[in-house]
């Protein structure tokens, strides 16, 4: 602080508010380096259009692929039956044409977690995105 001496016997104090802007700058310019320029966007992912000749298919494509693993050890896709060695191919041919490669797991209550995370790397070795798990509640709707 600074003291103002003018008259007799009269003193006025005054702040020196020039190192408190020069502070102000500082911090201004700390904060702007900090704050990215760039605004950041959302990663999104976009459906890719059905091809052409592929028009009687449609129903098939959208149609929600789930895995079955029962507790005797057998497998299905869909209803469909199928065997453990067959299950990465016949996974490999439905989305070989899909622009999007999610599937679903479902198991029977006493089957072991084994065996489902056996059809779940057979599942992403076929090359599918993403997988994920069915339980009773999900397909009841709650």
């Amino acid at each position: 602080m600074g003291m103002s001496v003018g008259q007799k016997g009269s003193s006025l104090a005054e702040m020196n508010v020039v190192p408190l802007i020069d502070i102000l700058l500082v911090l201004l310019i700390i904060f702007m380096v900090i704050t990215p320029s760039t605004p950041m966007g959302l990663d999104a992912l976009v459906p890719q259009p059905t091809p052409p000749n592929q028009a009687h298919q449609d129903d098939l494509m959208n149609q929600t692929i789930v895995v079955q693993v029962f507790s005797n050890g057998k497998l299905k896709i869909n209803e469909e039956d199928t065997t453990w060695d067959t299950l990465g191919g016949r996974l490999d041919t439905i989305f070989k044409q899909r622009a999007q490669k999610v599937a679903f797991v479902k198991g029977d209550d006493t089957v072991f977690f084994a065996d489902v995370a056996r059809a779940i790397n057979i599942m992403r070795e076929a090359g599918i995105d993403k997988v994920g798990l069915l339980t009773p509640r999900m397909e009841s709707g709650q």
